[in-house]
């Protein structure tokens, strides 16, 4: 563990590909999805607490959920929790954290990811993570954790790799990215064999993605600038609120990853999920004989298969006759959906909002 890493974990997303089970009350990263007794952001925490120094952790969420962190993490300060004015997608979370981070220690080495992860293999995770430390403190990099992809997916970004950087092939230079492709498109990438996952886990030094930012994404760069001059002052409130109102709306993958010339890719294998789907879900949990799993409820199934169900605790289910479908309940809200679909989700909830109301 070195003094000078600071891990940021960016827990402002409402989920809502895991609706009914995620609402915007109590987003999926605060939900014991696997009943472990965990929810994934005090899983995701406690990977890190081998890593990072305690005082060096940082949270970003949004105001509504601070007091949910410190609830769930109460070994954290109440000033280690970052409330985000407004939801401005990851390049402002990040840049936030940054000015934050610069203004306690200039020197520092950050991990950036987000809360609702699933990670296998803690061991191996540990040490890929500390050997990227050490890459990118070495060189002036911007280090992602690149996952082989089992198959085409369509809710993951994947990026393309290059030549190796050194001689054991554990680092390798990223040629391109590519951004949540259609079914046609992962297709093509997935069968190409040069295209991995993209994790959305970051390593890099405060100088290096400094650098980056005001290269690539001044946009974003100069408020927060702005925002970073203020801290500790009368005036740091405000000028967080104006850099939330002035900076653009975009992902670090878009304003950085894709147009930096120093951005690089650790191969690593240590089971991992971004759980964002009900079918991520699916994938890594128990499944019986038919492929079929059920995370919670006392449910029989008939001529069912390849299904993943999730009914609140106590309650009996009976489902006959589906095959590729998420069957999933909570306290008010009930979705029935092939799991083909399920990238409809976040559309159905809109659409179900505008015809009965948020409630």
């Amino acid at each position: 563990m070195k003094k000078d890493t600071f891990c940021v974990i960016m827990a402002g997303g409402v989920g809502s590909r895991f609706w009914p089970l995620s609402t915007s009350e109590t987003p999926k990263q605060f939900l014991d999805i696997f009943g472990t007794g965990k929810s994934l952001l005090q899983q995701t925490f406690d990977r890190f607490e081998a890593i990072c120094p305690l005082e060096n952790f940082i949270v970003v969420t949004s105001s509504s959920y601070k007091q949910l962190v410190l609830e769930q993490l109460p070994k954290l300060l109440p000033d280690q929790v970052l409330e985000e004015p407004l939801r401005r997608n990851t390049a402002p979370c990040i840049a936030y954290a940054n000015a934050v981070i610069k203004s306690k220690n200039p020197e520092a080495t950050v991990i950036v990811t987000p809360a609702d992860h699933l990670i296998l293999d803690k061991e191996r995770f540990v040490k890929s993570i500390d050997m990227g430390i050490d890459f990118v403190e070495e060189r002036e990099a911007l280090l992602t954790l690149a996952i082989k992809p089992t198959h085409p997916e369509t809710g993951y970004g994947y990026l393309q790799i290059g030549e190796e950087v050194t001689n054991q092939n554990l680092f390798n230079k990223v040629k391109t990215f590519t951004e949540k492709p259609n079914i046609e498109m992962a297709t093509i990438l997935f069968e190409s064999g040069e295209f991995y996952w993209n994790s959305g886990i970051f390593l890099w030094t405060i100088n290096s993605i400094e650098k980056a930012f005001q290269n690539n994404l001044k946009e974003v760069a100069t408020p927060f600038e702005y925002y970073f001059n203020h801290i500790g002052t009368e005036f740091e409130e405000k000028s967080l609120n104006d850099a939330y109102l002035d900076c653009k709306n975009i992902s670090i993958d878009y304003g950085i990853m894709e147009k930096a010339d120093n951005v690089f890719a650790k191969k690593v294998d240590f089971g991992w999920s971004d759980l964002g789907t009900w079918s991520s879900l699916h994938e890594h949990a128990k499944k019986n004989d038919k492929n079929n799993a059920i995370i919670k409820g006392d449910v029989i199934l008939y001529d069912t298969k390849n299904s993943v169900v999730h009914l609140p605790e106590g309650k009996k289910g009976v489902i006959q006759g589906l095959d590729g479908y998420i069957v999933v309940q909570s306290d008010n809200a009930l979705l029935v959906c092939p799991r083909t679909n399920e990238q409809q989700i976040r559309q159905f909830t809109t659409d179900l909002n505008t015809e009965f109301g948020d409630k």
